[in-house]
């Protein structure tokens, strides 16, 4: 109650932090009329100017304002964008080393430039990370033209580049590129035997887009690189042969909350007389016992077009919390060979490490480490408390006026489908579009089968093809469009609104699944509704839903 009473007299502790910048942006649009009066020679080299100025013994507190208008005129030059105020406050953020919650559709790719210019006049590089090779690529080419005209280089790391590319694009005083690509670089750079052959160089300054996605959901993925260790790959195949004939919760029992699936006594015993030994916890039969656990966890755990795919004769893994597939990834502790027998595929040796690290442990060693992400104040205690980061809310450019409906629930999913498909048909009917999310690729490809039966023409994305991916979800807003994506296809793309749609009521977002993680709910509604255009969204439930059913307790 009083700290209720303090906030209203005094403000949140967010508001302190943005009124306290607000001077500072202040002198940044004072200094507006001057700067756009300045020819582009002028305006470029400010750049010389500004590292000189640093070389004599000024902080880059002390230049940010000249140099924040610099960047902004430069943007509305080369690409015809000018920074608004509350994108300058985003800025200023970043600089600190803070997080900035942005709405989704406020610009925060073009935010990034600012802080990007001013830590990039040190000389020491600029990482902006960001979720997928697509970002990396457009976001550089698109806003590298504001740091080349400004005299400044700026480099991509992408996938299939060699050493010397990779040390050409981390000399730029910019490089964009994903958190995987970085990870890898540092682990590389590691294995190296002589100086020159590194390509990283020192870590000095990131900043992480959509940094809920990398530093919290993939903090604990481990990068691995590894090499090959001989073992025979038979035992998965005879281990893999005798899990069928088990029964549950009489052979084994499974604990779905913490994904484990245990043997009961009854099942080691038929464990033992399947595969002729006599005791499966004898110390001889330690590799035996463990090929056996991670069989059962294949065939009762993990469920094809869930958690993994077969494709061309190979396992590929899902990523839970974005739907996308990862190829080259593998389950570690032969649970991937276990997938590959049970999918009657070729089993591929399994590695050994030859090293390794943790996104959270590569992102704590940056000097300076910054953030952006529409969806970050949910999880505000645990950046602070892992790395250190304070989380602060940007105010909106336009008011926000998406419609929340709250989330119907269903008692079966049959039920909630139908409801589903109900709603869909009846808004495409009145020209409005439908983005529906769903949690797995399973369930948007059986939603899309349903919608055929009934005459539905829409697109289904679920995060195979990043590039089409971004136009399908730049069309989503146009008249008529149904788009069935996973939660997180199509991220950083804007949907644009088609003419007509803003007086049907805007995007229409669907949910047909609570995910586990409430920010990845959060972020599949603020694709709706951005700077200021109408919108409204509604999630469906039903109590067979996995999260209910786990989660729900007793009382469902």
């Amino acid at each position: 109650m009083i700290s209720m009473i303090l906030t209203k007299i005094f403000g949140s502790k967010n508001d302190r932090v943005v009124k306290s910048i607000t001077p500072t942006i202040d002198l940044i649009n004072q200094k507006e009329p001057a700067v756009s009066k300045m020819s582009d020679e002028d305006l470029k080299s400010q750049t010389a100017l500004f590292k000189k100025r640093l070389q004599e013994g000024e902080t880059l507190e002390d230049i940010l304002p000249e140099a924040f208008a610099v960047v902004r005129e430069a943007s509305k030059r080369v690409l015809n964008m000018r920074h608004f105020d509350c994108q300058l406050i985003g800025g200023i953020i970043l600089h600190q080393g803070k997080i900035a919650e942005m709405k989704t559709g406020e610009g925060k790719t073009l935010v990034a430039t600012l802080p990007a210019y001013l830590n990039a006049l040190n000389g020491k590089g600029v990482h902006i990370i960001t979720v997928n090779d697509y970002l990396a690529k457009r976001d550089s080419e698109w806003m590298g033209k504001i740091y080349h005209f400004l005299g400044l280089s700026c480099g991509t790391i992408v996938h299939d580049l060699n050493d010397k590319e990779r040390q050409a694009a981390y000399g730029c005083d910019i490089t964009y590129g994903t958190n995987n690509e970085f990870g890898f670089d540092y682990l590389r750079d590691n294995m190296k035997f002589n100086k020159e052959s590194l390509v990283q160089g020192e870590l000095s300054y990131a900043i992480v887009d959509e940094v809920d996605s990398i530093l919290i959901d993939e903090a604990r993925t481990p990068l691995i690189i590894s090499g090959p260790a001989e073992k025979s790959t038979s035992l998965y195949y005879q281990v893999n042969s005798i899990i069928p004939s088990f029964s549950k919760d009489v052979d084994y029992t499974i604990d779905e909350k913490a994904r484990s699936a245990v043997l009961t006594e009854a099942g080691v015993a038929k464990a033992e007389k399947k595969l002729q030994v006599s005791n499966l916890y004898d110390p001889k039969h330690i590799e035996l016992l463990h090929h056996t656990n991670q069989a059962l966890k294949a065939h009762t755990l993990f469920k094809r077009d869930v958690d993994y795919i077969v494709k061309n004769g190979e396992v590929i893994i899902v990523d839970e919390f974005t739907g996308r597939l990862m190829p080259g990834r593998r389950y570690s502790d032969g649970l991937h060979q276990a997938l590959e027998a049970k999918e009657n595929v070729k089993i591929e040796n399994e590695n050994q490490t030859l090293a390794t690290i943790t996104f959270q442990n590569y992102f704590r060693m940056y000097d300076k480490l910054a953030g952006m992400t529409g969806t970050a104040d949910t999880e505000a205690a645990e950046f602070k408390k892992i790395y250190n980061l304070d989380v602060v809310v940007i105010p909106t450019n336009q008011p926000m006026i998406r419609t929340d409906f709250p989330d119907v629930i269903y008692k079966t999913k049959k039920e909630k489908y139908e409801a589903v498909l109900d709603e869909i048909v009846e808004l495409h009917e009145k020209g409005q579009p439908v983005l529906v999310g769903t949690i797995s690729i399973d369930i948007s490809e059986s939603l899309s089968e349903k919608l055929k039966k009934r005459g539905i023409k829409h697109s289904v994305l679920n995060a195979k093809h990043h590039s089409q991916e971004a136009e399908i979800v730049s069309l989503a807003g146009q008249k008529n469009a149904v788009t069935i994506s996973t939660n997180m296809a199509g991220r950083g793309t804007d949907i644009v609104l088609g003419e007509g749609v803003t007086d049907l009521g805007g995007l229409h977002i669907l949910g047909t699944g609570r995910h586990e993680s409430r920010r990845i709910d959060n972020q599949l509604r603020g694709r709706s509704g951005r700077q200021g255009d109408p919108g409204s969204s509604r999630f469906y439930l039903s109590l067979e839903d996995d999260l209910l059913r786990i989660f729900g307790g007793e009382r469902i």
